[in-house]
């Protein structure tokens, strides 16, 4: 069953129709988290297109004589034409296709044979977890561009490069490496909120629910039973150990933290909700005391920037503002780290009861906060699409001081973080009880603080779970779940 991705499908097609048109080779590098269904697009885009194919996948750790062995191997065994293979002398294989041994080459030899198999009709090349290709041969990204460059770039075939490592693959086509200028760049995320609705079979706060426990990730998605709640689902999967939920974001952690070091600690710091920089750093300390400045920047800016694990929320207005606030970026591992790794480990103690339990007295505070950047973004996206009054409003985000008194949870604005103009601000609720003249009251206040408000042209929002008690016209607008979901559709 595949989902979603149409807009992935289409432009990955529009390239196969350029190939097919004009004869010439197209690359493209295809960068995601792990489970977040790069493989499955890429083997989609395979079986669609009816064309041959070669889909390799690299094994981490491996020797480059046991890599490139298999790889002779697969594409011996692929959809491509074998009779463009050169001799099996000169390639290292047996007459049955059987690679040998001893007369095996490195990678740059492996990429002029797939360069000599290719045929005369538009072919796809996948080259799946890329990065640990670069871990075996340092030369790798060197031989790619030459065979690129000289053999490959006048086929018509689609080169697909996939790798989980967002900052080695952001590095391929960096402009100081071999390859770069040479491949098209596409950040694969998370399905989006309306795509969760379809799978789940849920609507409104149900869905939003859904989409902020699996994090959108379509492995975790697709183990969802339609039309189940999110507490009747998370009831049975506290009672499997073996649960996607737990094993998903547990093997995220171990592939790119493996090590319990001072950056693990940090990402687990800020996942139990220390948000700035002064509680992170006395979180994630040691006996030795906080986390000094010199070695905590440049961590953040290493999760933020290259991992792109953390993101880093800025306060929006027309002036400067501190401190920017931390959070995972992903929220099923944010879920994870903060509550479901302790579900687990009681469910793996045979307490499934207890662990979900556990659950029930913290998902309503975790989702209160962990909602917030899901509404922002979804109002960014209606102001594409024209469902909200305010088109100019290109940057949605929040606003606080430094005594975090108030906390605005909505402010769009014309750019981030220092905007021109606050086209309008407001207040999310995502509790059980309406929200109600107190609550406006306070969002009434809170704003006039907020630099570049003016109340005269500034527009107010209201963004409920649990609907509004107010007079009539006392905010511009009201948005209730089925509202951010809508925000999502096509």
């Amino acid at each position: 069953m595949f989902l979603g991705r149409r807009t992935e499908l289409s432009l990955l097609t529009k390239r196969l129709d350029y190939i097919t048109r004009t004869g010439r080779g197209l690359s493209v590098a295809i960068r995601g988290r792990h489970q977040v269904g790069k493989s499955r697009l890429a083997q989609e885009l395979c079986d669609r297109s009816g064309l041959p194919y070669l889909y390799f996948t690299a094994v981490k750790g491996a020797s480059v004589i046991r890599s490139t062995g298999r790889f002779l191997t697969e594409l011996a065994n692929s959809h491509l034409p074998t009779s463009r293979m050169p001799a099996p002398g000169d390639t290292g294989l047996d007459p049955d296709g059987a690679p040998r041994p001893g007369l095996l080459g490195g990678w740059g030899d492996m990429l002029r044979v797939l360069a000599g198999a290719l045929p005369d009709r538009p072919c796809i090349v996948v080259l799946d977890e890329l990065p640990w290709l670069s871990e075996q041969d340092e030369t790798f990204d060197g031989h790619l561009q030459v065979v690129w460059d000289r053999l490959m770039s006048n086929r018509p075939v689609l080169l697909l490069l996939l790798g989980s490592d967002l900052h080695l693959m952001q590095r391929l086509i960096a402009y100081d490496r071999p390859f770069y200028g040479r491949a098209d760049n596409l950040l694969l995320g998370p399905l989006n909120l309306a795509e969760t609705a379809t799978v789940t079979g849920l609507t409104g706060s149900d869905a939003i629910d859904a989409h902020l426990i699996t994090g959108g990730l379509p492995g975790t998605l697709l183990r969802w039973p339609a039309g189940t709640p999110a507490d009747d689902h998370l009831r049975d999967q506290c009672a499997d150990p073996s649960s996607p939920l737990f094993t998903v974001p547990e093997q995220s952690l171990a592939s790119e933290f493996p090590n319990p070091d001072v950056a693990r600690r940090v990402l687990e710091a800020v996942g139990g909700d220390a948000r700035t920089f002064a509680n992170i750093a006395s979180t994630a300390g040691s006996r030795a005391g906080a986390i000094s400045s010199g070695t905590l920047s440049p961590l953040l800016r290493q999760l933020t920037d290259d991992k792109q694990i953390l993101t880093a929320d800025q306060p929006l207005s027309t002036s400067a503002g501190k401190p920017a606030l931390y959070r995972v970026a992903d929220s099923n591992l944010r879920l994870y780290l903060s509550i479901l790794r302790d579900v687990h480990t009681l469910t793996q103690r045979g307490r499934p009861d207890a662990g979900y339990s556990l659950f029930k007295n913290r998902w309503s505070s975790w989702r209160g906060r962990a909602v917030e950047p899901l509404i922002r973004i979804s109002l960014e996206q209606a102001v594409i699409t024209g469902s909200v009054p305010w088109p100019e409003a290109q940057a949605v985000g929040g606003w606080w001081n430094r005594q975090f008194n108030p906390e605005i949870d909505l402010v769009g604005a014309d750019r981030e973080p220092i905007a021109t103009r606050i086209h309008f601000c407001g207040s999310l609720k995502w509790l059980g009880t309406p929200f109600d003249n107190r609550d406006l009251h306070e969002l009434h206040e809170g704003a006039r603080q907020i630099p570049g408000f003016d109340a005269a042209h500034t527009g107010l929002i209201v963004v409920t779970r649990s609907g509004a008690d107010l007079p009539a016209d006392a905010v511009d607008v009201v948005w209730g779940p089925d509202d951010v979901v809508a925000a999502w559709q096509p």
